[in-house]
């Protein structure tokens, strides 16, 4: 077959079906890619609210009867990516926190109507990390879901583990204080406060 024509049945196919129901370009960039949702701007708004500085209190817990491990020293920069609010922690200057860094995405995707939240972490090798809601969020609490979780056991470069399931809650106190914290479960067992971030605003520049 001409490879011409080839191309042209795949465009064709792409954008909707046969050629008499194609759409002319005018037509095309008219039409929304996204359709507007009532829900989206407000939660966008919150999400901006959002950006700046936070100091950040790390309180962890590998096991269930594990004693808890606090981090001190850490800072949070907050801002918006199109509709996506980055944050990237990292050691406070002046701390005697190990060199890393955290960086995860929280958005409202107005299509599924719920929160998608995606991280990744480099002190320990879990890979990206990604989680999702499945319900509406309440009072400015959002929680998403990890469906298959590595579970580290440390941190460090040599991280040993397995996988389980995670129930990430974000909190917002007030207009300066958020506290996430994330519910780990194994094995079918009973969930347990695994990881804890405190998060004190220092200013609203990222």
């Amino acid at each position: 077959m001409n490879t011409g024509r080839v191309f042209s049945i795949l465009a064709t196919v792409l954008v909707g079906g046969s050629t008499s129901h194609a759409q002319t370009p005018s037509t095309v960039a008219q039409s929304p890619i996204v359709p507007s949702s009532p829900n989206a701007a407000p939660r966008m708004d919150m999400l901006a609210s959002r950006i700046g500085t936070w100091s950040v209190l790390m309180t962890m817990r590998p096991t269930a009867v594990s004693k808890p491990i606090v981090v001190a020293g850490l800072i949070a920069a907050r801002s918006m990516v199109g509709p996506y609010l980055q944050e990237v922690m990292m050691p406070a200057p002046g701390s005697n926190v190990p060199e890393f860094r955290r960086i995860d995405f929280l958005t409202y995707n107005p299509l599924q109507a719920r929160w998608q939240y995606l991280s990744m972490d480099t002190r320990a090798t879990v890979g990206l990390m990604f989680a999702q809601g499945f319900g509406p969020d309440r009072d400015g609490e959002i929680t998403v879901y990890f469906s298959d979780f590595p579970a580290p056991t440390e941190l460090g470069p040599e991280v040993a583990g397995h996988f389980m399931r995670a129930r990430h809650v974000l909190t917002r106190e007030s207009e300066h204080r958020e506290v996430v914290r994330q519910y780990w479960s194994m094995d079918g067992r009973s969930e347990w406060l695994g990881v804890q971030y405190e998060y004190t605003r220092k200013n609203r520049t990222p």
